[in-house]
């Protein structure tokens, strides 16, 4: 979910296409040893995951990861925080043009989308591996077909699901009666009641994810963003509606749209603050758990659009020159095992959903999931509506390029 800066990655790629060589190293073998086998070899080894680290309640629950897999496995999980994951891709990159093939700094990265389709076609990615984790058979496959495809890509087993998300919209209600239903109402709204909205700049991935929605609401035939873009007439043509709809929307936002929050946590910021009504949201209990840890007033509450709205699944993968490839492994399956996933859900903690088929563990573990409080502003999954799929990869970067031109200041 974690975006990249456009320029660097992409002046990055480009140098790898054009290196001898580089693209057409052979692909990693699948992983297969024996799970006691892997076990024995993480123990006491380094783990340094990348993941975005610009949310104090994120942090914490990689925190407590941490501690478990120290208690449990001897693993050293150092968290290396992020505020884009380009940082990371890019270091892997590099890495591979310097001819380092073993011995990486990075070990684990949080990590889907462009970013994903990107390492996997340039080969940077270690396995496939998903088959040896144990805890991998728990996903929920039929119901949650995201945690096989990420944007459109399928996984193939080079990245493993660890928690699912959708986007959503945080409103106070002590101010606000009626919520729009669709993205041609948010900006009647947005008219009605000027400086009360805005969305985080892309490429931060809620913006990003803001600008999708639009565009798949208003697309002529947004089965054309399930493709890989094919040429800038396209392009120009499916985006059209968007940037109208921005154009007209920009002048009603937060402090006339001349300037934008930098991320998730700095919208939800406003909203606690009182500057805004109405935020966004990927994680569909975040405003129960903002509210549960202070961050938000007790009256904020969750809506979506009537049609439906944008959900993905967020992915850990292992660099192809991962130095802890069985640590980063027992991580990975650590992540997926129904206490974390149970943690990971809690308002208390994160308010991330689970990828797991609860009808796949045993009694106990799905007592984890059937204690915890879904919280007064949480929405059932009967009123999340329908899950609109993610664009193709290319659609984002071109989007997003176009935006900055467009927008930034």
């Amino acid at each position: 979910m974690i975006r990249r800066r456009l320029p660097v990655f992409s002046m990055l790629l480009a140098a790898l296409a054009t290196a001898s060589g580089l693209c057409a190293a052979a692909a990693q073998a699948a992983e297969t040893r024996p799970w006691a086998e892997i076990l024995k070899a993480a123990e006491g080894q380094t783990v340094y995951w990348n993941a975005w680290g610009g949310d104090e309640r994120i942090n914490a629950y990689i925190a407590w990861v941490r501690d478990q897999v120290k208690q449990n496995f001897s693993i050293d999980l150092q968290h290396v925080k992020l505020t884009d994951t380009a940082d990371a891709v890019s270091r892997v990159l590099a890495e591979r043009a310097a001819g380092k093939k073993e011995d990486g700094a990075i070990d684990l990265i949080w990590i889907n989308g462009e970013n994903f389709a990107a390492m996997k076609d340039k080969q940077l990615l270690y396995g496939p591996f998903t088959k040896v984790l144990p805890n991998f058979d728990l996903v929920d496959f039929d119901n949650k077909p995201s945690t096989l495809v990420d944007f459109t890509v399928p996984t193939e087993g080079y990245e493993a699901p660890w928690g699912m998300a959708k986007l959503n919209f945080i409103y106070d209600s002590a101010r606000v009666e009626k919520t729009p239903g669709s993205i041609p109402e948010l900006l009647d709204w947005a008219k009605t009641y000027p400086g009360r909205f805005t969305y985080p700049a892309p490429p931060d991935f809620l913006g990003s994810t803001f600008l999708k929605q639009v565009l798949i609401e208003l697309a002529p035939d947004p089965a054309f963003l399930q493709a890989p873009v094919e040429n800038d007439s396209q392009v120009e043509q499916v985006a059209r509606p968007l940037w109208q709809y921005l154009d007209a929307l920009h002048p009603h936002l937060w402090r006339g749209g001349k300037g934008f929050p930098a991320s998730g946590p700095a919208q939800r910021q406003l909203l606690d603050d009182g500057e805004v009504d109405i935020t966004l949201s990927f994680y569909p209990s975040e405003a129960s758990s903002a509210i549960a840890n202070d961050l938000l007033p007790e009256t904020a509450r969750t809506f979506v659009l009537d049609k439906g709205t944008i959900g993905n699944t967020h992915f850990v993968a292992i660099p192809f020159n991962a130095k802890a490839v069985e640590g980063a492994l027992v991580v990975t399956n650590f992540l997926m095992s129904p206490k974390a996933q149970a943690v990971k859900q809690s308002p208390e903690a994160w308010g991330d959903d689970t990828v797991l088929a609860l009808s796949k563990l045993s009694d106990g573990d799905r007592q984890l999931f059937a204690t915890l409080p879904r919280g007064d502003a949480t929405l059932s999954p009967e009123e999340l509506g329908p899950t609109l799929l993610e664009p193709h990869p290319s659609w984002m970067t071109r989007i997003e390029a176009e935006w900055q031109q467009r927008y930034a200041r």
